[in-house]
């Protein structure tokens, strides 16, 4: 990296803390911290929901694929995001904007209470934040890496240093400094990845290339479905995708959780699936061409980064280092402000009586508090990551296993249809998830990449229908009833 590419990597940085001071002015309680007052614009609101989505894997592991694997990879990964979207806009989204507006609910699990019982939304609460303390230490981590690979600076250096950054501009300015920081990374990220984009366009001989590349990349590499990744593989990952992006990942059920209306919430999640649709052919197509340009490369992973320092000046390879690391910290910052609402709304009420009707400023102060905690057990965890060793990845495997069959009582419990699942279809269901990726994983060797992907939830979801299906003559308790109406379409949005 040269001198214009730390400046521009630095600037990205102040202009990081600056929004979160910026958005000081906005917070007035914990629901201007947790859920921005419920006021997020829905464009605004949207292109969160999209940059908080995912992190900067996209840029070195879907980078292997897409050199391995050709084009494969946006139908198995962006395709099925963008179906979840605007599946999740006419579905889910408003429901989570209804929940706001009835409950005044601040955090995702918080009407877990209401439409189960105080058990199963604490174990859904103490599980969620305490594997997801695990997930944010290893996107730390590789944030450290990633500044390791470009900068030379040293690991636990680049990991003090973003997650820093992140701790204050998440502690001051709450959600509003996160969807105006994710606004800043989103622009970024477009800017570095049309810049790659043309630029490998034209050394491949102009904008022809865009569909004449494809007959001279290794066979397969055109094709829908290549190597592992065949429909059945497509349909798992749908299903989880399904889940995780209409709410089962916390902070993306905030997104809409935070809009002012229904019909704003579903204008968010439609904008976010067009993302999905559209941009990735424009940011993949550099890794896809990446076997013509850097042929025999033995470390696929290296490919994007590679390409940058390949084709691009001193300037724009900060700017693209920039936009992969934003991507990771717009998901973790995301993260930790979405725990710590859970942390502050369902968890501390139960433990102690001091944390229970609280006014509006000792709840920003308790909010405070724990969104400066959580991050900072995080990088704790991230620069231990080593000692962790193989206990580390064991346990974010376990969380990606429990995204699915956690989900399932939260998204599910939304919808009429299943007003009879209880309390013990909402447990049964996730343990039965749980069993079944014990089973998959340790029992099934051999067993094929969309059975690991998208059996647990399955199970799951085979589970929780079956309960409610078994229960229809059962009565429903007349609040359940009343949440579910409330927030059925046919209410107010």
């Amino acid at each position: 990296m040269q001198f214009a590419d730390y400046t521009v990597v630095a600037l990205f940085f102040l202009l990081m803390v600056f929004i979160g001071f910026v958005s000081y002015r906005k917070i007035h309680a914990s629901g201007d911290f947790f859920v921005a007052g419920g006021k997020a614009p829905w464009w605004l609101a949207g292109i969160s929901h999209h940059v908080s989505g995912y992190s900067g894997v996209v840029f070195v592991a879907y980078a292997a694929v897409a050199y391995e694997h050709g084009f494969t990879l946006y139908i198995w990964w962006a395709l099925p995001i963008a179906i979840a979207c605007f599946a999740g806009a006419f579905l889910f989204a408003p429901r989570w904007c209804r929940l706001r507006q009835r409950l005044a609910i601040e955090s995702p699990t918080e009407y877990l209470r209401l439409r189960y019982n105080v058990p199963t939304q604490q174990v859904m609460a103490w599980s969620g934040v305490l594997l997801k303390l695990f997930d944010a230490g290893a996107k730390w981590a590789s944030i450290g890496i990633l500044l390791h690979g470009f900068t030379g600076l040293p690991l636990a250096t680049g990991i003090l240093l973003s997650g820093g950054i992140s701790l204050v501009y998440i502690t001051v300015g709450g959600l509003w400094a996160d969807l105006y920081t994710d606004l800043a990374q989103f622009v970024v990220q477009i800017v570095a990845g049309v810049v790659l984009f043309v630029a490998v366009v034209l050394h491949l001989g102009g904008a022809g290339s865009v569909t004449g590349v494809w007959s001279d990349l290794p066979e397969g590499h055109a094709g829908l479905f290549n190597g592992p990744y065949g429909p059945p593989f497509f349909f798992a990952f749908l299903l989880v995708a399904f889940l995780s992006y209409n709410g089962g990942t916390w902070n993306l059920a905030a997104r809409y959780i935070a809009a002012p209306s229904a019909e704003s919430a579903r204008k968010s999640a439609l904008l976010s699936g067009g993302l999905y649709l559209v941009w990735p052919l424009i940011l993949f197509f550099p890794m896809w061409a990446a076997p013509l340009l850097l042929p025999g490369l033995d470390n696929p992973s290296q490919s994007y980064a590679e390409l940058t320092q390949k084709f691009l000046p001193a300037g724009l390879v900060g700017l693209v280092l920039a936009a992969m690391f934003a991507n990771t910290m717009s998901m973790t910052t995301s993260d930790t402000n979405t725990i710590s609402a859970v942390i502050t709304r369902d968890i501390l009420p139960l433990a102690s009586r001091r944390f229970r009707d609280m006014g509006p400023r000792r709840s920003l102060l308790v909010a405070r508090v724990t969104t400066c905690a959580f991050t900072a057990l995080t990088l704790v965890i991230a620069l231990e990551a080593e000692r962790f060793g193989g206990v580390l990845g064991l346990i974010l495997s376990w969380f990606g296993a429990l995204v699915g069959p956690v989900s399932i009582p939260m998204l599910f419990g939304l919808m009429p249809v299943f007003r009879h699942a209880g309390p013990a279809a909402a447990i049964g269901s996730t343990l039965a998830g749980f069993a079944a990726f014990l089973f998959i994983a340790y029992g099934l060797s051999e067993a094929p990449a969309f059975l690991r992907v998208g059996g647990p939830a399955a199970v799951a979801l085979l589970v929780f229908t079956g309960a409610a299906l078994l229960g229809r003559g059962k009565p429903v308790r007349r609040e359940v009833e009343e949440l579910l109406d409330g927030i059925n379409p046919r209410g107010r949005s």
